[in-house]
């Protein structure tokens, strides 16, 4: 993972778009959407129902290879409010040995009950360390913030060729990390809903940036630059 600074805090962004806060010894993660095969397989369509198994396996990579002690899920955990109960059993136990090992927080999001049956700490948001950690960004919000929802992806023209990749969303004091769940579309860095959350034209920041995380650096894209 590498390091990274925002808000006066030095935190550390991975290829498997986890974000690693050492200071808290916590790892954050957004938009796990888990089950959501399973929600979309009850409609019809049918999509390998695994994508919750590869993305608690995607956590506990990422545990072992942080040592975080504290797990903050940035909202939309579940893909709807039955999820948890879809869980195969292979899938159930690897969350049941997670929460059990680690202090873990479900912040909840649009997707997500005020509580559920899974272990952990349910809240709205949570101030800590000088951060706020919340769902989705705020616009009006002038305290450091943390968040996901958005999904963002750079997308960018090579070759005559389209490729998008996922990326992390950064002003001087917001930043939306990228889903992490297996099953997870996304949403263009620079639509302007998401440049809005991010204060741009409002007078809270000059400068938006996608974050692209690899395994041995993070490359930035500017997105948006306030007028001089």
């Amino acid at each position: 993972m590498v390091p990274f600074s925002f808000a006066s805090q030095e935190l550390r962004l991975g290829a498997s778009r986890a974000l690693f806060w050492p200071a808290e010894n916590a790892l954050l993660v957004a938009d796990l959407h888990l089950e959501k095969a399973s929600w979309f397989a009850r409609f019809g369509q049918m999509l390998p129902p695994y994508d919750s198994r590869e993305t608690l396996e995607r956590i506990a990579l990422s545990l072992r290879e942080t040592g975080a002690r504290r797990v903050f899920c940035l909202g939309d955990n579940f893909h709807d409010a039955d999820g948890a109960n879809r869980l195969e059993p292979h899938a159930a136990g690897m969350l049941a040995a997670l929460t059990r090992a680690t202090e873990w927080v479900w912040i909840t999001g649009n997707h997500d009950e005020k509580g559920g049956s899974v272990p952990g700490e349910y809240l709205p948001e949570v101030r800590i360390g000088g951060l706020l950690l919340r769902h989705e960004a705020q616009a009006d919000e002038l305290e450091p913030e943390l968040s996901g929802h958005f999904h963002p992806k750079l997308r960018i023209v090579a070759r005559g060729r389209s490729i998008a990749r996922p990326c992390a969303v950064s002003s001087e004091n917001k930043l939306i990390l990228p889903a992490f769940g297996a099953l997870t579309g996304g949403m263009d860095a620079a639509d302007p809903v998401i440049l809005g959350r991010l204060g741009a034209g409002l007078g809270q920041t000059r400068a938006i940036d996608a974050l692209v995380p690899t395994e041995r650096r993070i490359t930035r894209f500017a997105l948006w630059r306030a007028a001089a």
